[in-house]
């Protein structure tokens, strides 16, 4: 597992890809789901950064 500090030459990358489950392990253990919700190594959660209607641009 990588140990990254912020801020870092090498940013963290994806090891393990699951598309199909909507899910992406980094190297620095973090995974991190397609909703934008994050779980840490340290078990804390990060909750998905979600717009809301209003904000969403609308093609004309």
């Amino acid at each position: 597992m990588c140990s990254h500090q912020l801020p870092d030459a090498h940013p963290v990358h994806i090891v393990a890809a699951h598309p199909e489950q909507g899910w992406n392990l980094l190297c620095d253990g973090t995974i991190v789901f397609d909703d934008s919700g994050e779980l840490l190594p340290d078990g804390r959660v990060v909750d998905p950064h979600r717009v809301t209607a209003q904000r969403l641009a609308v093609a004309a």
